[in-house]
């Protein structure tokens, strides 16, 4: 438990009064002799969800407004005494990463009293109470999930993965030139190949017979797509190749050329993929309008590992391939599947990225020559050589209102400015950007900072924040955030007593 001094703890009282119960927070009194299963019920459902906090000692907007809904922990500290002890010991797996901050303040009744903010990160695990179930968190309340949700649950945060199911494929079907070249580079003991897979846990038995595991089919099969196809997924990659910088419907889309089905085990997808792509960047690209080449700047390594990612992270239970995407101005790579784990578009640049698929990461990197080390910085490195090369930073997309769920990554081949270096630095600092603030930094004019913000809202570095008017505008750079989150769990300390 951290304890705020009164100075500390007032601008996080207003902020928490000020908000609103979400998604993201929770306001809970402390009276109910029930209070403890529910708060239980909250926590869990905050972690199986995007995280949150729950505000204890403090009654819902319906009581009021301002102090008058401070009733503090006074009404039960018995009950947060049994919380902090059951919040070790009642879930399953244990939660570890709820934080408690005690705020003094002054209650309703003019008394010296304090509230407690529980801070709960979101996991990437799924959690269950013993005895209670598995809960998720509403947009308002908290609802225990169903048997399907929890499996559905698990598959997004990478806890189960589709590559390590069973598949009814022919062993033979595997033994392959693929195959041939991981067992020579791995330098496995001679045997049948059922054997020789079941030993590296890429086969199992099923009813008496041996199965591949769906990462052996993936790995290893010529034509593992084809195969998988009876089990309603993909595992293909589609190159498409446009001119101008928009993808246009309709009955003649933009394609320079037409789409590149790149098909067989992975190793080979991921070779082929780079290969062809790297070959269009070289060739340059004529640009619809003017008329002129587009010199491509990306760095190798960055293309490889974008493609690379896509491969070994996408969800390969989805009935969607990856999608390879190559415009005048930039490169999307679309790998279907949400964000495993607590990974997310704001913090993949330094929480790098978690294994969805292990089985197939780890025996990538056994063949002669591996796309991967599996060291976990891959991401890291492509944000620090694109910045290298003075580039705008990756852009890590999650659509979860498509039918099939994704991830893109668009590598855009636009230099940075100088100025954008200030810019970001500002943005860091204060969160959002006005022209009046751009003028200072850049030196520039009214006229020309409008048009610089325009540029960058263009390219899809900064958005407009929502709910301004046009007249006192401000930019914010692009990702997911829930305000109320952000600000009242704040930076706590990592070695607190849970």
């Amino acid at each position: 438990m951290i304890d705020l001094t009164p100075e500390q703890a007032a601008p996080r009282i207003a902020s928490m009064l000020a908000a609103h119960e979400s998604r993201t927070l929770e306001f809970k009194r402390m009276g109910d002799n029930k209070i403890v299963r529910k708060l239980l019920e909250a926590i869990c459902a905050f972690a199986n969800t995007e995280g949150g906090v729950l505000a204890l000692g403090v009654a819902d907007e319906k009581q009021g407004k301002g102090a008058v809904r401070l009733f503090g922990i006074q009404e039960n500290p018995e009950a947060l005494d049994e919380l902090t002890r059951k919040v070790r010991t009642q879930y399953h797996p244990p939660i570890e990463t709820i934080r408690f901050l005690r705020l003094p303040c002054t209650l309703r009744d003019s008394s010296a009293g304090q509230v407690v903010l529980v801070q709960v990160s979101q996991s990437d695990k799924v959690h269950s109470i013993v005895d209670d179930g598995t809960w998720t968190r509403l947009t308002s309340g908290n609802r225990e999930m169903t048997a399907a949700e929890i499996a559905e649950l698990s598959y997004r945060r990478g806890v189960r993965s589709a590559e390590s199911e069973p598949v009814p494929v022919s062993l033979d079907l595997l033994a392959t030139d693929a195959w041939r070249r991981f067992v020579d580079a791995r330098g496995l003991k001679s045997g049948a190949i059922a054997d020789q897979l079941f030993r590296i846990g890429l086969a199992e038995k099923s009813g008496g017979d041996m199965l591949p595991r769906r990462a052996a089919v993936l790995l290893f099969a010529d034509e593992p797509g084809s195969l998988l196809a009876a089990q309603g997924s993909r595992a293909d990659i589609r190159l498409m190749l446009y001119d101008g910088n928009v993808m246009q419907a309709g009955a003649t889309p933009n394609l320079r050329k037409p789409p590149k089905t790149i098909r067989g085990p992975l190793i080979d997808q991921i070779d082929e993929a780079v290969r062809l792509v790297l070959e269009e960047l070289a060739r340059g690209l004529t640009l619809s309008r003017s008329g002129f080449k587009a010199r491509h700047a990306y760095p190798e390594r960055v293309v490889k590992e974008a493609i690379v990612n896509a491969v070994i992270h996408r969800d390969y239970r989805l009935n969607r391939d990856i999608f390879i995407r190559i415009f005048d101005n930039r490169i999307e790579v679309e790998s279907p599947g949400a964000f495993p784990g607590s990974i997310n578009e704001n913090n993949i640049a330094k929480a790098g990225s978690k294994a969805r698929n292990p089985l197939i990461a780890g025996n990538l990197r056994e063949f002669p020559v591996p796309p991967n080390i599996d060291a976990g910085e891959g991401v890291r490195m492509m944000f620090a050589e694109m910045s290298a090369a003075r580039l705008y930073p990756p852009r890590y997309r999650q659509n979860l209102e498509a039918a099939v769920e994704s991830v893109t990554v668009t590598l855009l081949n636009h230099e940075r400015p100088s100025v954008w270096d200030e810019v970001g630095n500002w943005l860091d600092l204060h969160g959002s950007i006005a022209n009046a603030d751009l003028c200072r930094i850049a030196n520039v004019d009214t006229l020309k900072a409008s048009r610089m913000l325009r540029d960058w809202v263009d390219e899809g570095v900064l958005v407009p924040m929502a709910g301004r008017g046009k007249r006192n505008m401000v930019y914010v750079k692009p990702q997911h955030v829930e305000e109320d989150f952000d600000l009242l769990s704040g930076e706590l300390d990592n070695n607190v007593d849970k």
